[in-house]
Formats: C-alpha cells, structure tokens, sequence
C-alpha cells in the first residue's frame, strides 16, 4: 500500500500522522489466526494533529468515547477481514467515516415568530371547532 494523505471533506490528515501495530485477531482465518498477526491496530494523535481544532476535537471526543485515550489518542482495532492489509484499510475507513462525522456542523437556523393574525385565526378555528362539537352533544332528556 502506497502512503498517502487522508482527505475527509475539507480536512486533510497527512499519513504519517497514523501508526498501525498488528496484533493476534479473532475470528475468520482458521489455523492461520494462531500463528500470524492480521489483526490492524491504528492510532491517531487527535490532540496533536494541526488539522484539527478545539471544537471538532470535543466532538471527537463525544464521538469516540472509550477508543480515546486521556492523552487524545484515538485508537481503532480492525479485525475483520483475514489479511493485514484489508484490516488496516477497514481500520482507515472507520477512522475516515468517525472524522466527517465529527466535521458535521449542524445549520445555524433562526427561529420564525408566528404572526399576530395567524395565531388569531388558529384560535377562531379553535373555538368554532368547540362549538361544532358541543353541538354533537347527546341531549339530555327529562328523567
């Protein structure tokens, strides 16, 4: 796999900034799964990483929960797939989609106030609905 940069919307990671540790998987494999490390650790330096700011590491930090460390260290175990490679991509693309989620930023919406009229006119609507239905009313007979 050729090194390159991770680019998420308008945030660009260079790939030095990752570093992977392969480990012992579970899962599919059979025997194989014993005897060689296909299982991809990547961890990423949120805290320290210049492309990232204040409030889209506090996001990060809402969105990772226990795969980040006090230290700002976002860690991601990929175990998936039976080889390193696919492991250690799945492990970039978990990464990719937690970093554009965190990137998100809701739109500013300026709230609407109800005009005078209309609030008028719901509350007519109101009342003769009432007396519509107070007119369905069984009567009442002399008992």
């Amino acid at each position: 796999m050729v090194a390159r940069d991770i680019t998420v919307g308008s945030l660009t990671i260079p790939y030095e900034e990752l570093s992977f540790s392969y480990i012992r998987a579970s899962g599919p494999g059979g025997q194989n799964v014993n005897k060689v490390s296909t299982g991809a650790q990547l961890r990423f330096d949120a805290k320290n990483c210049l492309a990232i700011d204040r409030h889209m590491f506090n996001k990060l930090k809402q969105l990772t929960g226990s795969r980040m460390t006090r230290a700002g260290v976002i860690i991601i175990t990929a175990q998936r797939f039976r080889s390193q490679e696919r492991n250690r991509e799945d492990a970039i693309e978990r990464l990719c989609a937690i970093l554009l989620n965190a990137s998100y930023k809701p739109k500013f919406r300026v709230p609407t106030k109800i005009g005078k009229a209309v609030k008028e006119r719901r509350l007519d609507k109101k009342r003769r609905h009432s007396i519509l239905k107070r007119t369905r009313d069984r009567i009442r007979g002399e008992d």
